[in-house]
């Protein structure tokens, strides 16, 4: 369909080598972008769920995070990181290149109701 991300997330521990496909929209991304800017200490972003694999940050004082992946048919993880201080901005970076290699072809002109947008390349 118009406007569907498909991406793959790939998780690797010692005890767990798996790559797991997620599909995305437009909003995903919005609402991804904006937990990322609200991540502090005793807060979480997550993206996906609804259609299957979910990816959860939570952010613990000392700056580290507990990941956890899940996709309903496959399996459930959790895992510990440290990220590098300026991850959330090199993150937000790369959002905005997929942004940019991927903008939306179509608009929202009414509940359910879809035209093809005036910026779609052809």
């Amino acid at each position: 369909g118009h406007d569907i991300l498909h991406a793959d997330v790939l998780v690797s521990a010692s005890f767990i080598d798996a790559r797991l496909d997620v599909y995305l929209f437009q909003h995903d991304l919005d609402a991804w972008q904006q937990d990322l800017s609200d991540l502090a200490p005793g807060r979480q972003a997550s993206i996906g769920g609804d259609r299957g694999l979910s990816l959860t940050l939570h952010m613990h004082e000392d700056g580290s995070l507990s990941v956890t992946v899940e996709d309903p048919d496959r399996l459930t993880t959790l895992l510990g990181i440290r990220p590098e201080e300026n991850w959330i901005h090199e993150h937000q970076e790369g959002l905005r290149q997929v942004r940019q290699t991927w903008p939306s072809e179509v608009i929202e002109t009414a509940p359910r109701a879809y035209e093809w947008s005036p910026n779609r390349k052809r």
